[in-house]
């Protein structure tokens, strides 16, 4: 079992004046595809099904595609209150879609090829400009992700936490992994969505950054470079939120049942706690080697939970669910004062026991070799409130 936070050697810390706020609150987006209800094929129904959801209570919105669309909960103070939006923001979005012979599918990938041309949102001259700069990679904009706020934070600590956060994210993509199916084949990977994504110039793995400074010098230059058209295309698997006083993780694939997404805020909002008091207590960082963790993202993506990752400290192969296991054991104080960790321990042991969202697609794919039973499975999946 990795010991995190106890290499003998540190690349030291950010040069800010760290300001810590408690409770820390959550926050959860997530996008869905739309599919029909009979075929299970995506249709670009999102500007019908958000008219029609138009006035109902909820913060809905297009994504990227019109197959998409993404509920946006309020802040929240707890996971039992994250349940509740989500619940209720899904229902709501369910029956706006079913108006229109639609169902929703809380899946990365479509899974089966998209056809005819892509279908993108009413945001036209910016979804041009995206397309001629970047091509063929933005068919990759048909991918849903959870994107999950922790908050409160000035700028200043959200970029010292997102260092101690980073060496973590291969783990949390792991534990997330829930798109073995792509253009209608399994890719060979639990998360394809987190290779494909990657392939984005300003996506993946943040830098590790010395000072605010160095931060915004960073986006400044994906921009000054063109590898982003404007801030909102800083595609980092964590990053200080632009348009809220949050640290935002987007590495997680989306997935259907409601425990893994509250599973993933709850380690989301402990993995920042638990970097909050190792700053105040001038623990240094662990050093962690950027050859080491991009490795260790690519072999979370491949292995997912069932097979093997790589310690993001020593580079050591270990058991994905023994790395899943440091993780909670990490977290345990933090997760323990928020009152979450009997749910993510509980919810852990769960996957383990029964597979991650890509081993249970790839075992619905294998009682008759056919992807619409992938398809079925995961409709279901999504209606389990």
């Amino acid at each position: 079992m990795i010991e995190p936070g106890n290499s003998s050697t540190s690349t030291g810390t950010t040069q800010n004046t760290v300001r810590t706020t408690v409770p820390l609150t959550l926050g959860v987006e997530e996008e869905f595809l739309l599919v029909d209800a009979r075929t299970f094929r995506v249709v670009p129904a999102a500007p019908l099904v958000l008219a029609t959801a138009a006035g109902l209570p909820g913060e809905l919105h297009p994504e990227g595609t019109r197959y998409q669309v993404e509920i946006s909960t309020p802040v929240a103070r707890s996971a039992a209150t994250l349940r509740t939006e989500l619940v209720s923001l899904r229902r709501t979005l369910g029956r706006a879609a079913a108006a229109h012979g639609c169902r929703l599918l809380a899946a990365p990938s479509p899974v089966m090829a998209v056809e005819g041309p892509l279908h993108l949102t009413d945001d036209e001259p910016r979804q041009r400009e995206q397309h001629r700069r970047f091509g063929a990679l933005t068919d990759t904009l048909v991918s849903c992700g959870r994107h999950i706020h922790i908050g409160t934070l000035d700028v200043d600590t959200a970029v010292a936490v997102s260092n101690r956060v980073r060496p973590w994210l291969p783990t949390l993509i792991a534990l997330a992994a829930n798109s073995p199916f792509w253009g209608g084949r399994d890719t060979g990977h639990a998360s394809w969505r987190a290779m494909a994504w990657a392939g984005w110039p300003s996506a993946g793995l943040p830098p590790h950054f010395t000072s605010t400074a160095h931060f915004r010098r960073s986006v400044q230059t994906l921009l000054g470079s063109g590898a982003a058209l404007d801030t909102k295309m800083v595609y980092w698997d964590l990053r200080p939120s632009g348009n809220w006083p949050t640290l935002e993780i987007r590495a997680p694939d989306m997935s259907p049942d409601i425990d893994s997404a509250i599973l993933q805020a709850e380690l989301a909002r402990a993995l920042v706690a638990t970097a909050l008091r190792e700053i105040e207590e001038r623990r240094p960082e662990p050093a962690v080697r950027d050859d080491v963790l991009r490795l260790a993202r690519w072999r979370a993506a491949h292995d997912g939970l069932e097979g093997f990752g790589l310690d993001p400290y020593t580079g050591t192969e270990l058991p994905a669910a023994d790395l899943a296991e440091a993780l909670l054991e990490l977290t345990a104080p933090e997760l323990a004062a928020a009152g979450d960790l009997d749910h993510a321990a509980a919810t852990l042991g769960a996957l383990l026991r029964g597979g991650s969202g890509a081993h249970r697609q790839r075992a619905a794919f294998a009682r008759h070799q056919d992807l619409a039973d992938v398809l079925r499975h995961l409709t279901e999946e999504t209606e389990a409130y």
